[in-house]
């Protein structure tokens, strides 16, 4: 079982609209598709804005829904360098930008009691999205960046702030539930991936940016992840 996690009702509604043999299964408030998509059995679930929701509804697919491997869609504001509107992020890690404990002698986003402080992705995962977005027509014109992926319980509109995130940890993109995917999936040693497409640059510009790409980035992913489905 494939498990999927969009944050939003456009970053999923797509997947629900092609899914077959699909069953409701409603839980913590959230609401599971389980059925077909691309021949394979997936779960498809919208958690929710932030790091809260997303670790639930990531915990649920992982202990009651037994998925085998999580995936993370959705769109996400852009940071590596040359990393445009429409284009792609698939994670290597994942880490949580907004968590402070440098006092306790922890580095910037290191969760007290976790070994790590980045969220490694499976490496199996990152190449089959690498194979789907080279079989997907609608990315032809996009480019596919693999790096980290920061989230927090922030929307980021200002320059200071992206760039805060950019030097302290190098991140690809930023958003609002990836590393907490990530960390659920972490201590249920559940493979995972975030694929995040880029809706605007996170910077003074990015709630304009936002509200006129979100719909357009959302689609764009669809395609992306029917055709990353087949590949697992």
């Amino acid at each position: 079982m494939i498990g999927i996690i969009g944050a939003m009702e456009i970053e999923v509604k797509n997947l629900v609209s092609a899914m077959t043999d699909s069953k409701k299964t409603e839980t913590a408030n959230l609401v599971f598709y389980t059925g077909k998509l691309s021949g394979k059995d997936v779960t498809v679930v919208q958690s929710g804005v932030g790091k809260v929701n997303a670790a639930l509804c990531a915990q649920i697919l992982c202990r009651e829904f037994k998925c085998d491997c999580v995936i993370n869609t959705g769109i996400a504001g852009a940071m590596a360098q040359g990393l445009g509107i429409f284009d792609f992020v698939v994670s290597t890690a994942a880490v949580h930008h907004d968590v402070d404990v440098k006092i306790f002698g922890y580095e910037f986003g290191h969760v007290p009691g976790i070994k790590v402080r980045d969220f490694p992705a499976d490496e199996k995962l990152v190449a089959a999205v690498e194979r789907a977005f080279a079989a997907s027509e609608s990315c032809k014109d996009r480019k596919l960046v693999k790096g980290l992926v920061a989230s927090g319980d922030q929307f980021i509109s200002s320059g200071e702030k992206k760039d805060f995130i950019k030097s302290t940890f190098n991140a690809a993109c930023c958003e609002m539930e990836g590393a907490s995917i990530a960390h659920a999936c972490y201590l249920n040693n559940t493979p995972f991936v975030i694929v995040r497409c880029m809706s605007d640059m996170a910077d003074d510009d990015a709630t304009t940016t936002y509200s006129f790409n979100e719909e357009t980035a959302a689609g764009e992913s669809t395609e992306l992840m029917l055709n990353l489905i087949k590949e697992i």
